[in-house]
């Protein structure tokens, strides 16, 4: 809907999930997993139990993965392609 180069979810400790699309402005970018890494602790949360990316580009961003790892170094960070692919999953 927004037209965004990528979205992305994180599920915290307690099961709620923050879903966030990349936002590119000329004085703020942020990656999707960024900014819902952002919105989960914004909302309380301490710790993620999950991430997901759905993106067109063929690897994971080191910013959103940094930001994932920032609250969980063990959760998996899956990724997609637009059309559902399951391109991989990322564990360390």
């Amino acid at each position: 809907r927004v037209g965004a180069v990528e979205g992305a979810a994180v599920r915290d400790q307690d099961g709620r999930t923050y879903a966030a699309a990349s936002v590119s402005l000329p004085s703020l970018t942020l990656t999707a997993l960024q900014l819902a890494v952002a919105s989960a602790v914004a909302a309380g949360a301490t710790r993620l139990e999950a991430a997901v990316v759905v993106t067109e580009a063929s690897t994971l961003d080191g910013a959103g993965h940094a930001a994932v790892r920032d609250l969980a170094a063990d959760a998996p960070i899956h990724v997609a392609a637009p059309d559902g692919t399951v391109l991989g999953t990322v564990v360390e």
